[in-house]
């Protein structure tokens, strides 16, 4: 991983609220809020929290009288959540998922959507998780599959190659969708020390949009992938969200546009 991955700010959280989670987040979302749903639950801890999709989703699926602590790195994508209307209150907090400032056993679930992959010692993370969890409490998360299963992140990354041939940005190809095996997943919750063996489910989804161009402009500004675009080239950004709504264009039509996605959802006891 690049130091420039793990880093959403500037305009990022905002478009990245405004494109991506409506893109490829919601589906995900909405399954772990009627996951956690059935379980009996009274205080959830999210980790990695982003923007909030999954918060929102268990404000809606929970009852009012479960407490719900969301968190995440970046104090940027917890002010932009912050924004949105959860219907009910919820703990924000700006925290570092390898080191949780939470007692040993504090929470019955901890819930992590689409952050494992940004972890850089991943055993030591859901060891964190494990730590914080009351026995027989649930960790929850979920990766993407590999990109190749992903058809609008693998478009974009094909077509940001032609424009950067000599040095193409790998965001999404290395990060969200560089932590697909199952194997690795396993073995890495069981480094953790959870004596349960994970349960995996390989979930696929849809993803939709009006336009090419609005997957084009998710995945090029509002994700890190807009940090290596400037980084090799500033002034090539609109260039290169051009280049990848064509590309999208020509596999899915110029119209409404729809594309697989697809991820792990991993449950785990402590």
């Amino acid at each position: 991983m690049q130091s420039s991955d793990k880093v959403f700010a500037g305009s990022i959280p905002n478009l990245y609220d405004t494109y991506l989670v409506p893109l490829i987040f919601e589906p995900y979302a909405v399954d772990v809020g009627e996951r956690l749903r059935r379980r009996t639950v009274s205080k959830v801890l999210e980790i990695a929290a982003g923007t909030g999709v999954v918060t929102r989703a268990m404000a809606q699926a929970l009852p009012e009288r479960v407490e719900i602590v969301a968190t995440d790195l970046n104090q940027a994508m917890l002010d932009e959540a912050a924004k949105r209307d959860t219907g009910r209150p919820v703990q924000w907090r700006q925290a570092d998922a390898m080191r949780l400032p939470f007692a040993d056993g504090s929470f019955d679930a901890v819930v992590c959507q689409f952050g494992a992959m940004f972890f850089p010692d991943k055993p030591a993370a859901f060891a964190e998780a494990r730590r914080v969890l009351k026995p027989g409490g649930v960790f929850l998360f979920n990766v993407w599959d590999r990109i190749s299963e992903n058809e609008f992140a693998d478009m974009v990354t094909w077509a940001l190659e032609a424009i950067f041939p000599q040095d193409p940005p790998r965001f999404l190809a290395r990060t969200p969708h560089g932590y697909h095996e199952r194997a690795a997943i396993e073995r890495d919750v069981n480094a953790a020390g959870f004596a349960a063996r994970p349960r995996i489910d390989t979930v696929a989804a849809r993803s939709r949009a009006a336009s090419p161009s609005i997957p084009a402009m998710a995945y090029c500004h509002g994700t890190p992938l807009r940090n290596e675009i400037e980084a090799r080239d500033a002034t090539r950004l609109a260039e290169a969200t051009e280049a990848a709504a064509r590309a999208i264009a020509a596999r899915f039509g110029r119209g409404a546009v729809d594309g697989k996605i697809q991820a792990h959802v991993v449950e785990v006891e402590a």
